[in-house]
């Protein structure tokens, strides 16, 4: 582990070899190696079982001083800009046993993060391993022990609870709501060839009495009653804000991509969700109360499937079905129910959070493929009826101003120029009307980017949309793991922190006391050592 020190208001740093110990390595000189391997230069060394391992990190803190009344030099808070959080990994803590996996890597990068200037930590807490064996019987030791790792290190923590299940890592939903839904597969969400997709409840079951006598959103309220309880040492001090999970992968949205090949070049425009006997039941209600009890069937027949383009039906074309009376009524009612069930939610947040000071946070996605064209059909069958004739968002906009929420929107990593040209796929667009619709309904925006392992130009597009005009509430980096520690990654990102804040200050400007201390902490920036946590 490679690492420049200029000052910290966590470490005193009189010697480089006690910043070396508060971070549990050595540094190693002259391509010397301990000859166990625990550290050594340039090899990739990975924790036991697969887990993080940390490489090549290049730490300065970027700080701005001021002179006390009685003129020596002391630290102050670090300089205005966006609030920059990285996240943790997804499987932090272990589902079996509820440990905290790869706990010395998480330590040791906890603190980099620290002496680097970011303001704190987000942290995926998931219902599959909380509540894992039974409804009510909760458990949030390891969570708990994640935070109080947190706060001695001085970061703050925004935490996503996370009522969706993961194939990687693999974190299934509760095993007694997956043993009901063995029995029960309408509590799924259902496409048209039958296929149900178990990472989350469908919304059609939100207010029905599904899980062993109690509706979903009860259950959502009593994990959050319980998660309040049991944290509420951490709440505002440590804890800053919460991320309300709203479905798949924690967004706001149907899950109608799930069954694309991740090998395609070409993005499909998915599939509509709308087929379990829940989601069924209702479109029949709403189609009879129209008058048209026929539209109320199933859903459009003539569109495509996942993987395939909008031209490979008619539904979707340029005067296809989409444009007719039928279209504004199959889209304007599958859109409504994801709205109602993300104001249920939020509501539910908003309700039990809000007297704890901290700040409450949705998520939608940035379905940016097949913008450029008038119908938009990524965006329609993810559930947001949005088309080059319609706003689809200024309603979802409209319920995190109504609940008082704050609004989490993906993808600023992601450039219109690095996109393929079949699939007329502009994020940038997509992401300027999405943050504009909210901001006109007073809803404070906030970023993240969309790959852990990064995508072409994406550091350079994330500086673009940090900057200038877009003054955003926090920034979500994802996510802490091997590779964000890599010496091909970290000093990337370090230079994005860097251009949030203050350029470094120079020797003079730290405390008279500390000069010398810190002046034999900075180290080669050349030099690149390895370190493994088991």
């Amino acid at each position: 582990m490679e690492l420049s020190v200029i000052g910290s208001s966590q470490v005193k740093l009189g010697r480089t070899d006690f910043a070396c110990r508060e971070f549990g390595y050595v540094i190693l000189k002259n391509n010397s190696r301990f000859s166990n391997g625990r550290v050594c230069f340039g090899q990739n060394l990975r924790l036991k079982k697969g887990g993080m391992g940390l490489k090549a990190i290049h730490v300065e803190p970027i700080r701005e001083m001021k002179k006390n009344l009685s003129g020596s030099r002391t630290r102050s808070k670090q300089v205005d800009g966006v609030r920059l959080f990285v996240g943790l990994p997804q499987d932090t803590l272990s589902h079996d046993c509820n440990s905290i996996n790869h706990s010395k890597a998480i330590a040791a990068g906890l603190k980099a993060l620290k002496l680097l200037g970011v303001e704190g930590v987000e942290l995926p807490i998931w219902w599959g391993i909380v509540e894992k064996e039974a409804m009510g019987k909760y458990d949030w030791s390891g969570y708990l022990a994640v935070a109080e790792m947190i706060q001695k290190v001085g970061l703050k923590l925004h935490v996503s609870l996370c009522f969706h299940g993961s194939k990687k890592p693999n974190i299934p939903l509760p095993k007694w709501v997956s043993e009901i839904g063995e029995s029960e597969s309408s509590i799924f969400f259902t496409d048209r060839s039958g296929q149900h997709y178990k990472e989350c409840l469908s919304l059609a079951v939100d207010n029905l009495p599904v899980l062993n006598g109690k509706t979903p959103v009860q259950v959502y309220q009593s994990f959050c009653e319980s998660f309040k309880s049991s944290f509420s040492p951490f709440m505002e001090s440590t804890i800053t804000g919460i991320s309300m999970g709203l479905g798949p992968d924690g967004e706001l949205r149907y899950p109608s991509d799930h069954e694309l090949p991740s090998n395609r070049k070409t993005q499909g425009v998915g599939e509509f969700q709308c087929y379990d006997q829940n989601m069924l039941s209702l479109l029949k209600q709403h189609a009879e109360s129209h008058g048209n009890p026929l539209w109320g069937l199933g859903g459009p027949h003539d569109v495509p499937t996942y993987d395939q383009s909008p031209y490979a039906s008619s539904f979707f074309k340029d005067g296809g079905s989409w444009e007719s009376s039928y279209g504004d009524f199959f889209l304007s009612w599958y859109s409504a129910q994801l709205i109602a069930h993300g104001d249920s939610l939020l509501s539910l947040a908003s309700s039990t959070f809000g007297d704890t000071g901290v700040s409450i946070y949705g998520k939608i996605p940035l379905m940016h493929a097949w913008y450029g064209t008038r119908s938009r059909p990524s965006e329609l069958t993810a559930g947001f009826y949005n088309t080059a004739n319609r706003d689809g968002y200024e309603q979802v906009a409209e319920i995190f101003a109504k609940n008082s929420c704050k609004i989490i929107l993906p993808g600023m990593d992601l450039s219109d120029a690095n996109q393929p040209n079949e699939t007329h796929s502009s994020p940038e667009l997509l992401l300027a009307q999405t943050m504009t619709t909210f901001r006109n309904q007073g809803v404070k925006v906030s970023g993240q980017n969309s790959s852990e392992f990064g995508v072409p130009g994406g550091f350079e597009q994330m500086k673009k949309n940090l900057s200038g005009d877009n003054v955003l509430d926090l920034f979500s980096y994802q996510r802490m793991g091997a590779y964000f520690f890599s010496p091909e990654h970290f000093p990337s990102f370090t230079e994005l922190v860097r251009s949030l804040n203050q350029p470094k200050l120079h020797l003079d400007d730290l405390p008279i006391e500390e000069e010398e201390g810190a002046e034999s902490a900075v180290m080669s920036q050349e030099s690149n050592v390895s370190m493994q946590a088991a």
